[in-house]
C-alpha cells in the first residue's frame, strides 16, 4: 500500500527537485528507486487526490471537459496530443477513444491507481488525471488546458474522488520474455502465415501462434517483409515526412494505453538528448539514445501492403510505430511508401 507519510522519501524527493528542477518525475522515481505513483501520492509540492477506480465512468464523462491534452509515454518516447474525447467505447477491460484528435486504445485491466493532481504554477495551477499500473508506472495522463471546461473537469474529479488511496500492493514489473532459439522457429510457416494476412491486427496473433518474439520475427522473416535499418532511420522518417508534408500515424504505447497521432508534422526541434516534434496539437519527445533497432516492415492486408517504421530499445521493447495516415478500406499513401523506400536506399548505400 502506498504511504503518503513516508517522510524520508518526501525529504529525498524535495532535495532532488531542488538539485534538478527540470527532471521529469518518471526519471526522478528511477533515481530515487521508487515508482512514479509513490512520488505522486506523496504530494510534495502538489495536491494528489486519489480516484475511485471507476475508469469506465471517468472516460465516458471526459467529453464534457472539452479540449484537453493526453499524454502516453514509455521509457524513451513521450506522445502528447491535444483534442476532445469523442466516440468513447469502453467494454470491460478494453476501451477505445476514436475521435479525430484523441485516438486511444485502452487496456484497463492494467489501470490500478489514479489521482487528480494539482500543481501550483505562477499563473494558476496545472490540473491532471494520472493513471498507473500495478508496478506504479504511469499508463496515461490527461491534462487540463486553457481550452478545457474547468468546471466540468472539477465536477468529474469531485464525483470520482476517493477518501484515501486504494490499497494496492505494488509489484515489480514482470521480467522481459525470453525468445526461443532462432532454430526452433518454423520460418517457412511464419512466412506463409505472414503472406496470408488480411489485416495488420492479425500480426499479434501470428506472433503468438509461432511463439516468436516481435523483434525476433522481424530479424528472421526476410527482406520481403522486414528490413533492419540503422537507428538514425527513425529520425530520418520524421524529417522526410515533415519535409514532404506526408500525413503519418505515430503510435506510442505504455502497458495500459496506446496513443495515436494522425496527420502531418511540421516543427522538428533538437534538444540535448531528445528529438522533438513541437506542433500546436501534437508533441513528440524521442530519446535518441534509447533507439537501438529500427525496421521497415510490410504487412499484407485486404487494402494492399501496409508499411511501417518500427523502433525498439536494447531490451527489444517497442518505442514507436509509424505508418502513413490511412483509414480501413483505403490503400496506403504512395508518398509514405516513397519515404520508406528512400530510407531503405539510404541504409543500403
Amino acid at each position: 500500500m502506498l504511504s503518503a507519510a513516508n517522510t524520508d522519501l518526501a525529504s529525498r524527493w524535495t532535495r532532488l527537485k531542488g538539485e534538478k528542477p527540470m527532471l521529469r518525475i518518471r526519471d526522478a522515481a528511477a533515481t530515487l528507486g521508487v515508482s512514479e505513483a509513490e512520488l505522486v501520492a506523496l504530494g510534495v509540492g502538489t495536491t494528489a487526490t486519489p480516484l475511485d477506480g471507476d475508469w469506465r465512468a471517468i472516460l465516458n464523462e471526459m467529453p464534457a471537459a472539452g479540449r484537453v491534452m493526453c499524454l502516453t509515454r514509455n521509457e524513451h518516447c513521450v506522445h502528447e496530443r491535444h483534442g476532445r474525447f469523442e466516440d468513447v467505447q469502453v467494454n470491460g477491460p478494453h476501451g477505445l477513444v476514436l475521435g479525430p484528435d484523441i485516438d486511444l486504445r485502452l487496456f484497463l485491466g492494467q489501470w490500478k491507481l489514479g489521482f487528480a493532481v494539482r500543481e501550483p504554477l505562477r499563473a494558476g495551477e496545472r490540473l491532471s488525471l494520472q493513471f498507473f499500473d500495478g508496478s506504479g508506472e504511469a499508463v496515461h495522463k490527461i491534462y487540463a488546458t486553457g481550452e478545457t471546461d474547468r468546471a466540468a473537469f472539477d465536477a468529474l474529479i469531485a464525483r470520482h474522488s476517493a477518501a484515501e488511496v486504494p490499497s494496492v500492493a505494488l509489484t515489480p514489473r514482470a521480467p522481459d520474455a525470453v525468445d526461443r532459439p532462432d532454430a526452433d522457429i518454423d520460418l517457412d510457416g511464419l512466412r506463409q502465415a505472414w503472406r496470408a494476412m488480411k489485416d495488420t491486427h492479425e500480426f499479434f496473433g501470428l506472433l503468438g501462434r509461432f511463439k516468436v518474439g516481435r523483434v525476433q520475427a522481424l530479424r528472421l522473416v526476410g527482406d520481403e517483409f522486414a528490413r533492419e535499418l540503422p537507428p538514425r532511420a527513425l529520425r530520418s522518417a520524421l524529417e522526410m515526412a515533415a519535409a514532404d508534408k506526408t500525413p503519418i500515424m505515430v503510435f506510442v504505447g505504455s502497458s495500459g494505453c496506446i496513443q495515436i497521432h494522425s496527420g502531418p508534422i511540421e516543427r522538428l526541434v533538437e534538444s540535448p538528448g531528445w528529438f522533438n516534434v513541437l506542433d500546436p496539437a501534437f508533441n513528440l519527445h524521442l530519446r535518441d539514445a534509447g533507439v537501438t533497432r529500427v525496421f521497415s516492415v510490410r504487412k499484407p492486408t485486404d487494402d494492399g501492403i501496409v508499411t511501417s517504421i518500427e523502433a525498439f530499445d536494447a531490451r527489444d521493447r517497442n518505442i514507436l510505430l509509424m505508418f502513413g495516415a490511412r483509414k480501413p478500406g483505403k490503400p496506403e499513401l504512395e508518398p509514405w511508401r516513397a519515404v520508406v523506400s528512400r530510407i531503405e536506399r539510404q541504409a543500403a548505400s
